[in-house]
Parts: structure tokens; sequence; C-alpha cells
């Protein structure tokens, strides 16, 4: 062990490849007085035992560029270190065993083309070619991604951390961190085995031990340990070097070559967690846990299937090794709401070797630049929830992530485990209703409602599934009578005080300088005119304001407006999501039904747009305020929450005549498209501003009141945006699309589907994409207007119309209240 210093800038805990790469990077940044303990040796936990796969393509193009860089990375780190990282360049073949896998691998195609990465479609002939050992009789086919491969964890993590050392980074190890220090609400060092070290930056890299180290500092860190095996064979003829990556998802395995033999790996339908995170022994330096054969039997079985060699071969070593996943399967990244300056890398859920370098770079710059530089909002750990902060509700969630690995990616896959820790008051009632329902950050909500009779479930499937048609039915009765979509899922947040204004105009693009009863739809940018949130803003008071937002976004919104909201500002945030229920009485009868239990009047003159009261109905106050996210009239009524089954129960008996219905969040994703309404997480993300976004009508550029990211937006707004997101329908009302799909125009790959749905009022699949001309490095508006488009789904392409407006009411006629019939 090392003396260690009493002060560094950056104190980085863990040395493994994420802890490590952190570490390079940031020297690689200049930040050269960084601190790295390591409670063993460096790659002693679980990145001794990683199998070392570095598949490039994942499902973001945000994951993908991160792995991209990775690759990049280790290809030349020997000659900048002198220490090999064992990467080579193999290749990667993916087999299928059914059609649905088929059609998986097909969108992988193009996903693959939309990121401009190389991937083949293969026959099962041509799949024996490039892997003379496998058995093909019962291959559908297979996908090759020529730029796959593979590295040597430990020698690795020696490099990075050789090329950390070369520019001042100093490592310790066998030194333990038994605190965190803290200092004014911020991160001020760690308390160790060895002494105190003062730093103004701690990062948490500390593997499966995070969580543990997380709360030493009262941050949560949402991961829990579960037992990976694999197994070494001895050597075999024909196995060498350049062997490619075998993945067999069908039947849960993945194979590399090592030392002439096989590494037989792979995640079980069903996993094996390991112990609480507190409750990880110590010391725990390479170290394997008991062998399991009972347990490793389906993929075993499943491997000497595709590869019948294996029931001739002996097993040189078998390796269990505890590994940490998350409750959604993606990392965990940034800086903790709970305490500035204390900052994650954790969680990687067996990719962690593909992921380090370019995720251990996004976190050094994140840490450097104070706010991350790409979108990194699917691995934020500001995603989380304080539910998530739970060890038997992690220990639940894993065996099924684990699980998911390998299992067909089907879209709007709800998650089965770990349910109902968060109900609406309406729950009750949208079950009698025959809703089905889904999860959103912990809320069970009703995603689509069954026809009497049908069972209670979403089918998962590529083409058109049954609920599509229960989907349309309720988006018809929005369009021609009234649904009522239970919200209360919305974040809501209450800004109050002297300074409320005054942070919400810095925070905001839109001007909520309005009368009180003013709602204003706004984005949170960034430094770069990039998106944080969008949300709306409703004046209650001169110095209360009601801010409501994703049901998904909550603690992020939250951090992102306390940390930027103008210091000294007399102002308060509040999170007051569980005060109200939230009713969407949507529609062109929504004013027929609330007038019948109000003697308030519901019309475009004494209750115009953006219009938000206190009304009574039925003898109940609620704050009815006049927007919409489908594109119909209609208004969102705020609910006491211990009133808002009263308050249900009323709308439904009023509107019996006038052909209300129950409606879900399928629905809402379908109209909202073909009104061309953005989403947060999708078409807004943190590498699209305003322009991109066709928003500039939410800033207030018009007046000279200043906000987060005006500067950037004002430079961009005279410059055509590389991207832009545009409007598409499908011409042919049978293929469906789902999201991701990649989009072409003249036949060259120009972007992706961002969000898709099936329209009932156009009668096709109707989305969102962001595309450009790559060539070019651009998307006018008559390129846009201009060409032929297409869409690609698992291979077949459709024709699109596509456009910088919505393909319904575009002009926004359907949210002004019907005249009466004069005739």
């Amino acid at each position: 062990m090392s003396e260690i210093p009493s002060r560094a800038e950056i104190v980085v805990i863990g040395g493994g490849v994420i802890g490590a790469s952190v570490a390079y990077h940031l020297a690689h940044l200049g930040r050269t007085d960084v601190l790295l303990v390591e409670q063993g040796s460096l790659s002693c936990g679980t990145t001794w035992h990683a199998a070392g796969l570095v598949g490039q393509l994942r499902a973001s193009e945000a994951g993908t560029r991160l792995v991209q860089y990775s690759t990049d990375l280790y290809s030349r780190l020997e000659a900048e270190t002198g220490l090999g990282t064992g990467y080579r360049v193999c290749g990667g073949l993916t087999v299928a065993r059914t059609p649905e896998r088929m059609v998986a691998l097909r969108r992988t195609v193009a996903n693959a083309a939309a990121y401009d990465l190389e991937c083949e479609l293969l026959t099962p002939e041509q799949a024996h070619e490039r892997y003379p050992l496998i058995r093909t009789d019962d291959l559908v086919g297979a996908i090759w991604l020529p730029g796959d491969g593979r590295a040597n964890p430990t020698d690795l993590t020696q490099a990075l951390a050789k090329g950390a050392r070369r520019l001042g980074v100093r490592i310790a190890e066998r030194v333990r961190v038994t605190g965190v220090l803290t200092r004014g609400g911020r991160a001020a060092g760690v308390r160790t085995d060895h002494g105190d070290v003062e730093a103004d930056v701690v990062v948490n890299c500390a593997g499966q031990w995070a969580r543990a180290v997380g709360a030493m500092a009262g941050v949560n860190v949402p991961l829990h340990s579960a037992e990976h095996f694999y197994v070494v064979t001895e050597p075999i003829e024909g196995v060498h070097r350049d062997l490619p990556v075998l993945r067999d998802p069908d039947g849960w395995t993945y194979v590399k070559e090592e030392v002439g033999g096989l590494l037989v790996g792979g995640f079980e339908p069903e996993a094996k967690p390991w112990v609480s995170p507190d409750r990880i022994p110590h010391p725990f330096e390479f170290q394997l846990l008991d062998e399991d054969w009972e347990h490793f039997e389906v993929l075993m079985e499943s491997a000497i299937h595709r590869l019948p060699v294996l029931a001739e071969t002996g097993i040189r070593k078998f390796y269990n090794g505890p590994e940490s996943f998350t409750p959604d399967n993606q990392f965990i990244v940034g800086e903790a709401p709970e305490l500035p300056g204390f900052f994650v890398g954790a969680g990687f859920n067996s990719v962690g070797i593909a992921s380090a370098g370019g995720a251990g770079r996004a976190l050094a710059e994140w840490v450097v630049e104070g706010h991350p530089t790409l979108d990194l909002a699917s691995a934020d750990i500001r995603r989380f929830s304080p539910l998530a902060d739970d060890d038997a509700w992690l220990r639940e969630r894993v065996v099924e992530v684990l699980g998911l690995h390998y299992a067909v990616p089907w879209p709007n896959r709800e998650p089965e485990t770990g349910r109902g820790q968060r109900r609406s008051p309406l729950e009750s009632r949208l079950v009698e209703q025959g809703a089905v329902l889904g999860t959103r950050n912990h809320w069970e909500r009703a995603n689509v409602f069954a026809p009497p009779g049908r069972p209670r479930r979403v089918d998962y499937a590529w083409d058109r599934p049954a609920w599509v048609d229960w989907c349309a039915d309720e988006q018809r009765a929005t369009r021609g009578a009234v649904a009522v979509f239970d919200q209360t899922s919305f974040s809501k947040y209450l800004v109050t005080g002297q300074g409320a204004e005054q942070a919400l105009q810095w925070l905001c693009t839109n001007d909520v300088a309005v009368p009180v009863g003013r709602t204003v739809y706004t984005g949170l940018l960034d430094e770069r005119g990039c998106y944080q949130a969008d949300v709306t803003v409703t004046r209650l008071a001169a110095d209360e304001f009601l801010v409501v937002s994703s049901a998904a976004t909550t603690v992020r919104d939250l951090d992102w407006m306390r940390r930027h909201a103008p210091r000294g500002g007399a102002a308060e945030i509040v999170d007051v999501t569980s005060r109200y229920a939230v009713l969407g009485v949507m529609g062109p009868r929504s004013a027929d039904v609330l007038g019948a239990l109000c003697d308030d009047t519901f019309d475009d003159t004494t209750f115009p747009f953006g219009t938000s009261r206190d009304v009574r109905l039925g003898g109940v106050v609620v704050r009815a305020t006049r927007i919409t996210y489908v594109g119909e009239l209609g208004w969102e009524l705020y609910v006491p929450t211990e009133l808002a089954s009263r308050v249900y129960d009323d709308l439904f008996r009023v509107g019996a005549d006038l052909g209300i219905r129950p409606a879900g969040y399928y629905a809402i994703e379908a109209l909202r498209l073909e009104k061309g309404y953005r989403a947060f997480g999708r078409e807004l993300t943190a590498d699209v501003d305003p322009v991109a976004a066709g928003l500039l009508f939410a800033c207030k550029l018009a007046t000279n009141v200043d906000f987060l990211g005006r500067a950037a937006v004002e430079a961009s707004r005279d410059v055509v945006p590389a991207r832009r997101v545009v409007s598409l329908v499908v011409q042919d009302p049978a293929v469906t699309v789902w999201g991701g799909e990649l989009v072409l125009r003249d036949g060259r790959p120009v972007g992706q589907v961002t969000s898709a749905a099936w329209g009932a009022t156009v009668g096709s699949a109707v989305g969102l994409a962001l595309v450009g001309d790559r060539a070019a490095g651009g998307a006018p508006r008559d390129w846009v207007r201009s060409g032929a488009w297409e869409v690609d789904v698992a291979g077949e392409r459709s024709v699109l119309a596509v456009g910088l407006r919505p393909p319904v009411d575009p002009d926004g006629l359907r949210l002004r209240r019907p005249r009466a019939d004069t005739h």
C-alpha cells in the first residue's frame, strides 16, 4: 500500500475497469490531482472474472457511440502505455432459432445502418461458414457484426491505470473506504482505514460495493448482485484466436475463444441472486462462489445443442462470479441528486468491459464540465425513485432483469416483478373497467382497457397485436366523444416564494410571467441549449407556481431545478406529486360532461385554452386546466387525492349518455403522435435543441428576458440543424411500427423513428422521427419536404409521408369547443 495523501482534488473509489477508466480520462482532461483507492488489488472484484465481450451495437445511439469509443481506445491503448489489453477484433455472430428472433435481428441490422455500423444478415449456411463448429439445422438465420471483439479485463484495467499514473494520478491499493465526508451539503472527501482524504469530488466506482458506498453518503445506488456463470473448456480442434464471438440468445448462451478452448456462458431465464449488498463479505478478492452445476445445466445443455463438440470436451474451470445488475438493465452514471460532488459509475449489467472506455470518458467529462456532454438519460442515476432504495425489491427485480438479457426485446415489454409499489387512488375502478396495467417509475397505470370477456393482458408481438384494436376504440372515443385518462402519475412541483417567478423565468424557455390562472408549455434547457425537461407551468398566485412533468422524471426534474435556480433567490421547490390525482377529460363532449357537474361555463370565451382555475364539480373543488396532450378539447382536473374516486364516479355518471369511456396511456401515445406532440426522452433529449425540435415558439426570444440556454438557442436559430424532428405516417395500414426503425430518404439512411403507434384517425402507423442528411450535414426544410421517404421494418421497406406539420388537425381547430348546431 502506498502512502495516501491527506487531500486530492478528486477521489475515485474502486480499482476495477470502470474506476481505472474514469481516472484515466480525468487525467487526459487535465485533472491529474486524482487519487484512486482500491480496497484490494486492481481488478480484484468483478472485473477479473468478466467474460470480456465487446459488442458494439446497443439499443440506443448513445449507447452504441459509447462502445464505439471504447473499441477505438482499446485498439490504441497498448501503443500509449506499453501494456497489452488483449483487445482483438474477431467479429460477432448472433443466431436465431425462431421467426420472432429473426425479426429482432433484422431490426438490429437496420439499427446498425442508422448508426453507420457494419452489420450483415446471414443465412444459416453462411453462419456455418463463419463458425464451422455450430449446428445449423434449427436456425432461421443470423447476423454478422465484423467490428465486435473481446478484451482481457485485467490487462485492460492495468493499461488504463498505467495511462492514468503516467499523467500524475495516484493509485493506492489495500485502502478501504469506510465513510464519505461532507461539508455544507457537498461531498468533501473519504474516510479510509488509513486516514481521511479531503476532496472536492468523490466518484463511486466500487462495482457491486457501490450501493454500500453510496449508503455511506446517503445516496441511493440501486443495484444488486447476481451469480453469473461460465465454464472454460479444454482445447478444441478448430478453435483459433480469431474465432468469432457466438451468441445464441434463444438458447441464452454466449461463446468466445479462450486459450484454444471455449468460454461458454449465458444469461439463464431465471437468475440466482447473491447476498444483499450490505452483506457482501470482506475481503472478497479474486474470489469465486461455489460451483452450481444444477443451476448451470440449462445453459450447458443449450450450448451442447448448438456446439455438439462440447459433449466430448472436458471442462477446465467453472466460474461463478457475482456481478451487479440494476432494476432496468441500464448502468448508472452521474452526480447524485442527494449529494452534490458525489458521482457514481456502477451497475454495468455484464457489459462493463464493452462500456468502460466510453462510460469512463462520459463520467469524467461530467465531473469536469459539471454536466453530461451527451445524452445519458437512460443511464442517469436520477432516473431512480427513492422507492428503488429497497434491497428486497432489488433482489426480486434482478432475478427478472438478468433473465431478460437474451429474451426477445419485445416492444412495450412491462416488468413482472416488483410491481404495485405506487398506486393511483382510482386503481380499483380502473381494474373494474378492464384496465391492463403497466408501470412507470413504480406507478401502476392503465395502458389500455380490455373489452368485456377478453383476457386482461397485453400480448407481445412484432405485428399488430389484439390490444391495438382496443386502443383504437379509445382513440375514436377521444376524437368523437369524450374519454377520461387517469394521469395521477404526473410529477407535480410547487415553486413558491418571492423569487419564484425569477427562478422559473431563468429555468424556462417560455415566458412564465403570466397572469394568475394561466398555464404555459415550456422547455428546460442546459447551457448548450438542449433539453433537460419539458413541462407545463401554471401560475397559482403572485408567488406560487405549479409545475407538471412526466411520471418518470421526478428526481431528475427536482435536482435540475434546484441546482440551476438562481443562487440566493427566494424560491422553494417542493414535490407535491402525491397531493393530487389528475384526470384528463378529453374530447369534443368534454365541456358538456364538466358542465353537467358544475355551474361554471367551459367555453372558448370564459375558459380559453391555457386557462386554469378552481371549479366545483359535484361538490368537490378541483383545479381545472384547459390543456391537452392528445390534441382535443379538454381539461386536466387536479383533484385532492382522497376525493379522486368521488369525482371519477361523478364524471362517468353524468357522461354515460355522452359516450364517455376510460382510456389509457397507449391511446395517449397514439393521439399525441397524430398531433406531433414531442416527448422528453425520445424526441426531446440532451442532444436536441428547440430548433431541431421545432419548438422555437415556446422560447421567449422576442423578449429581453434571459434564460438558461438562450445564447445557444439564438446562435442556432439561423443555422440549419444537423437533424430535425419530423412527423411521419406509414402509407400501408398493414405495417406495424414501434419506434427505433430506420428511416431512409431516396434509399439512404437518414435517421430513426423516435416514437410510433397505430393512429386510429389516420388509419395507419404514425410517429415522429429524428432525421438529417448525413452527406450534407443538415436537415433543411426543403430537404424534408422533398425526396422519397421510407421506413425499414425488419428488412421490409414501406413508403412514408413525412412533414413538418402534424398529420391530424395541424391548425389546432379541434382544441376549440364545437359550435352548437343552429340548423
